[in-house]
């Protein structure tokens, strides 16, 4: 390959991503309007002053275009939790900063939602007609799932422990088969527990950004950090004024 071969590659490629960032674009303005159900490949072209041949070429059909949108809003939404846990790691040291770690990722994830609601709404929201995610969205979506095990993971591993609850026998089944799928090394209790946390967590952010809290809640941050840390106590992160 030539230098002059290498440049013109090298600039159909950056074509090839501002174009297909504009389109990512027009489509997240489109969902802001109108929501996900109306998402439209030809409403995106005509809008991007495209034909819709030229448009397919970069995203073949609704689906696909679709699912890059999830992908891309699961992915920040995981750097987000990613990036508190890692900053919460710089000043917490010692005994209660498992549950400081978890009370800063959820607090992440809150802010997030709340700067991104439309993007929260296709990933969290009701689900698109006609539309099933494929495997390529599940390392994404389970991104802030992976940074919460780890926090439990490596209290679990501290010489403070994690407070482990008795199960029920109802429930010893499940948690044991749950927790083989998504954290083998640490107890079925705390597996089970780590579930719950998760469907709470993303409960709360999903009622607060969809109305539910209106005339409801009014201090709402204080109570959504009153609340992560009652699932870090939950959970078995033991730390000073979790409970409070």
């Amino acid at each position: 390959m030539t230098a002059a071969q290498g440049a013109t590659q090298g600039a159909r490629a950056r074509a090839r991503v501002e174009v297909t960032a504009a389109i990512k674009d027009e489509a997240r303005r489109q969902l802001a309007a109108d929501g996900a159900a109306k998402l439209s490949l030809r409403a995106v072209a005509r809008e991007l002053g495209m034909v819709s041949s030229a448009l397919y070429r970069y995203f073949p059909s609704r689906d696909d275009l679709l699912t890059a949108l999830i992908v891309d809003a699961y992915d920040s939404l995981g750097e987000a939790a990613e990036s508190a846990r890692t900053e919460a790691a710089k000043t917490t040291r010692g005994r209660g900063a498992p549950a400081e770690h978890w009370v800063a990722v959820c607090r992440a994830v809150r802010a997030w939602a709340l700067a991104h609601p439309h993007e929260y709404g296709l990933i969290y929201g009701s689900p698109v007609p006609g539309y099933t995610a494929p495997q390529a969205t599940v390392g994404p979506a389970s991104r802030v799932g992976q940074v919460l095990i780890s926090i439990a993971r490596d209290a679990h591993r501290s010489p403070d422990g994690l407070a482990v609850a008795k199960l029920p026998p109802t429930v010893h089944a499940e948690a044991e088969r749950l927790t083989a799928d998504i954290a083998p090394d640490l107890p079925p209790a705390t597996g089970l527990a780590l579930a719950r946390a998760w469907s709470q967590l993303f409960g709360m952010v999903s009622f607060e950004l969809f109305g539910q809290f209106n005339r409801v809640i009014e201090d709402r941050a204080a109570f959504f950090g009153h609340a992560a840390g009652q699932l870090a106590y939950e959970v078995g992160l033991v730390g000073p004024g979790v409970r409070g």
